[in-house]
């Protein structure tokens, strides 16, 4: 089947998901543009600070949930399961349960003086579900900003010419935000020198690599970045760093699509390879594989995390909670195309180099969907250029959701620590910062990769659980629940069946240290189940 097909079929049905059906989730929520938010509310100039324009926002929003997670899914679900599968997950994960949980998870921070989801979970079903919650979230998000960190080094050290990109852009994007803020600079006409910018960047990137080898000395300059940038007062760095790094992406997507146009490459991946693999079966694995790209429990982080204390107008939620997720979609499914029409599926086919399942043995995901994404624009920017595009525009969003994590990681330390548990210590964003960094720093330096196979299904229990405290706040409110519940038990069934299966495969294994993550998951989902259930039963009765 001819790539560009593909293509249309599924930007058309995210397109009319979006009209449509992020209508319906709109309404549900009775968006009123005259409602004060908590970034004009609650403005302290450092962490609550109304967005200059919802497009800035935008920009944030979806450099921070984007990372590396619609990129490595999808390359690594279609080479077990086919493409076919995964193209529908993408569509229909994005629309009916990604996006809704994504906006949904921003509006209930909205109407909550912009509190995380932990602290959200304590308002309808109590504070020991807060507790347990929010230790797991913070947990998570420390490995998060470990392997974040972990991934940014390496794609520094393999890949000398995505430096300058990779750091002149944070010195770009505080001039850029000083034009918009404190100059009062159209914004347009910032944009336009922030944009120029980027290209200089990456001309001077290609031209003037930066080769230094020691991951220890990148991981020490990305900790203290992450350090200083979680700390900053939001319009700083993160609005305008966020706000650039989209353009990166438009690029990247743009000079994708168009070189699908010009190319239209036929699928050279099989459309359905097999329902049970060595990895497992396609039910629930490949739901956990690809979580970017469809849903992912990291993005309510985001949504009740950050954007919700920037966002200036109710009306703009839809735009940026659901639209974002969207463009994810977007994003994943270029990537989809970019290793199942880019790259070749054995060698009878294809030349050395480009064969995906041979490219996919040596673990180098990034340099397996860098491979596909230079064949697909090779008639725009040649196969080698088009290459160094695809590392800085999956570098560009692993950065940035590395500071985002960082900065989302100490509001939980100072809601879990500061407020749950009394330590008052932990009420100091530096502190507490610097608690999150050490931390992540000692997973970075270490073993990392030692939990890693766990965070994929961790991520998507994190998103089955954020589903039952919106299904239970929508009940709350007296609101319908069709549109949450069926999601958060889809998912909630998925992952507690995949997090099993992994967890008796870790202890055949006798890895003890990842059947105890397992189990210890397990227990979380059930006392949370247990407490929905509590919490459903209750307002249900309320209700009748």
């Amino acid at each position: 089947m001819n790539s560009l097909i593909i293509a249309v079929c599924g930007i058309l049905a995210l397109i009319i998901g979006y009209r449509f059906y992020g209508n319906v989730i709109e309404k549900l929520w009775d968006i009123d543009k005259s409602r004060k938010t908590p970034a004009v509310a609650q403005y302290d100039g450092i962490d609550y600070v109304p967005a200059k324009h919802w497009l800035i926002l935008f920009g944030h929003h979806f450099s921070s949930i984007a990372g590396a997670g619609p990129i490595i899914g999808p390359v690594l679900a279609v080479v077990l399961w086919g493409w076919f599968p995964a193209f529908l997950w993408l569509v229909i994960g994005t629309v009916f349960i990604g996006a809704v949980h994504d906006f949904c998870s921003l509006v209930a921070s909205l109407r909550n003086k912009g509190k995380s989801i932990a602290d959200i979970a304590e308002t309808v079903m109590g504070k020991k579900v807060k507790l347990f919650f929010a230790l797991f979230l913070w947990m998570a998000l420390v490995l998060v900003v470990a392997v974040f960190a972990a991934s940014t080094a390496t794609t520094l050290v393999q890949e000398p010419r995505i430096v300058v990109p990779t750091f002149g852009l944070i010195f770009l994007a505080v001039f850029v935000g000083f034009m918009i803020y404190r100059l009062k600079v159209n914004l347009v006409l910032s944009t336009g020198i922030g944009v120029a910018g980027l290209v200089i960047l990456l001309i001077a990137g290609f031209n003037f690599p930066v080769s230094v080898t020691n991951l220890n000395f990148w991981l020490v300059v990305l900790l203290v970045y992450a350090f200083i940038a979680s700390t900053l007062p939001v319009h700083i760095l993160l609005q305008p760093r966020d706000y650039l790094s989209t353009f990166i992406l438009f690029f990247g997507l743009g000079f994708g699509y168009i070189g699908l146009f010009i190319t239209r490459p036929v699928m050279h991946t099989p459309a359905f390879i097999s329902w049970n693999t060595s990895t497992g079966m396609l039910w629930p694995m490949m739901f956990v594989f690809i979580a970017c790209g469809a849903i992912s429990g990291f993005h309510s982080l985001i949504s009740s995390g950050t954007t919700s204390k920037q966002i200036s107008n109710e009306k703009d939620a839809k735009k940026i909670g659901y639209g974002a997720m969207v463009l994810e979609g977007v994003l994943a499914l270029m990537t989809l195309l970019a290793v199942s029409a880019g790259l070749y599926w054995n060698k009878e086919t294809g030349p050395a180099g480009l064969v995906y399942p041979e490219l996919i043995k040596s673990g180098d995901w990034i340099g397996t969907f860098a491979a596909g994404y230079g064949e697909i624009t090779k008639p725009l920017l040649g196969a080698t250029f088009g290459k160094l595009v695809a590392i800085i525009t999956l570098n560009a969003f692993v950065i940035t959701t590395l500071d985002t994590a960082t900065r989302i990681t100490r509001y939980i330390s100072e809601e879990l620590f500061g407020d749950g548990l009394k330590i008052s210590v932990f009420k100091n964003r530096y502190f507490s910062t610097l608690i999150v960094i050490v931390c992540a720093g000692y997973l970075a330096f270490g073993n990392w990769k030692a939990i890693w196979p766990i965070f994929g299904a961790s991520n998507q229990l994190v998103a089955a659980l954020v589903l039952i405290v919106i299904t239970n706040y929508l009940l709350s409110k007296k609101k319908p629940i069709k549109y949450t519940v069926f999601p958060a038990i889809f998912m909630l069934l998925t992952t507690v069946y995949a997090i099993v299966y992994l967890t008796i495969n870790f202890f055949k294994k006798e890895n003890y240290l990842l059947t105890s993550i397992g189990t210890i998951l397990l227990f979380l989902a059930v006392f949370v189940v247990i407490e929905g259930i509590k919490s459903f039963r209750k307002y249900k009765y309320e209700k009748n």
